[in-house]
């Protein structure tokens, strides 16, 4: 779980599509169907009715302020508006949240937000629209309704990949080197084809599936320019299948722009990003400390042993000496002054010049 914190911190979902052979779904003049009972208002605006409990209501008033302007950002990126008005639904906390979901399926424990492509419509949580996170969690959202009106054949990956560039939520994300350098240096990285229709069950492998995503429609961003997504959109909006759509757009087949792509990843990933994840740098940098600590700890123990000892010695020869010296002998001598041990003065203070001449002959 420690590994898709980044993930699920940003909470962004996308409704899998309901099985073959569920009936058709169809949203009623007479108000929204949700999985549960709920008394809901509407707030109207040109591209966008926004669906609401009353205790919701003044996250949708907020809402209200700037959605236009969001989603007139999404279509410059996209190169177009998507057809037909936008329903986002708003419920204050989890129980609201979950009530105004579509029926078939209960939203993950860990999503705040979360799109229906295929109707058009995005659910959030009102808190997460006031969150440092909330502007990226509702852009996300928006662009995978936008993909929805232009067409069904979207590949996960792609879907995941566009929103996530378009967002720029992972940019530079130290996390995400971190992930895609792990996954290159063990060879985790996935086949495209294996990302088509959703991503893997296991934490691990969806921070790597949502990391290699972006990483690639970054890549291609780099080779080609927005206007290849452009024509990439226009294509299957026209009825192309995504596979024949992505030639014409990039002038290359899926398949060998994904071989460049693999290529290229030990080159942009190489390993030493892993220093700086998972706090390795850290315990790295205090081991060295510690052991830097250590070695100068044994230097000064033998080092003031060794002072000990002589300190020791001169000690011994002053009270040798000392010893036969007559204790009425003059001593009105003047000591000479040094800045040594502080042993060594004692022994210039006390003990006569003529023995400290024999101490010299005897040294």
């Amino acid at each position: 779980m420690t590994a898709l914190a980044p993930l699920l911190a940003l909470a962004l979902m996308v409704a899998p599509p309901p099985p073959s052979d569920a009936a058709p779904f169809e949203i009623p003049s007479s108000g929204p169907v949700t999985a549960g009972s709920m008394e809901t208002s509407e707030i109207l605006t040109p591209r966008f009715r926004i669906v609401h409990t009353p205790r919701a209501k003044g996250a949708a008033e907020y809402l209200k302020r700037d959605i236009e302007s969001v989603r007139d950002d999404i279509a410059k990126l996209l190169g177009r508006d998507w057809p037909g008005v936008t329903e986002i639904r708003v419920g204050f906390g989890r129980e609201e949240y979950e009530a105004l979901a579509l029926p078939g399926g209960r939203p993950p424990s860990w999503a705040i937000a979360l799109a229906y492509p295929g109707k058009n419509i995005v659910l959030v949580e009102a808190h997460s629209l006031v969150n440092g996170e909330g502007p990226l969690t509702l852009r996300h959202e928006l662009v995978h309704a936008a993909l929805g009106q232009f067409g069904s054949v979207w590949p996960h990956w792609f879907q995941e990949g566009l929103a996530q560039e378009l967002t720029g939520e992972r940019k530079w994300h130290v996390q995400q080197v971190a992930t895609l350098t792990r996954a290159v240096t063990q060879d985790r990285v996935f086949f495209f084809e294996d990302l088509t229709e959703h991503f893997p069950r296991f934490p691990d492998d969806v921070e790597i599936a949502y990391a290699q995503s972006v990483a690639f429609v970054e890549f291609l961003r780099d080779r080609h320019g927005s206007f290849a997504f452009q024509r990439l959109i226009e294509r299957v909006s026209q009825g192309d299948s995504f596979e024949k759509a992505f030639g014409v757009a990039f002038y290359l087949p899926l398949s060998m722009e994904e071989d460049a792509f693999r290529r290229e990843l030990p080159k942009r990933y190489p390993w030493w990003p892993l220093l700086l994840s998972g706090g390795t740098l850290v315990w790295i940098g205090t081991s060295g400390l510690v052991v830097l600590a250590f070695i100068r700890r044994r230097r000064a123990v033998r080092e003031l042993r060794a002072e000990q000892l002589r300190v020791e010695t001169l000690h011994e020869a002053a009270k040798s000496l000392l010893g036969h010296t007559a204790a009425n002998e003059d001593l009105s001598w003047e000591p000479e002054l040094t800045d040594g041990p502080w042993v060594i003065n004692i022994v210039q203070f006390h003990v006569p010049l003529s023995l400290r001449e024999r101490v010299r002959v005897r040294g």
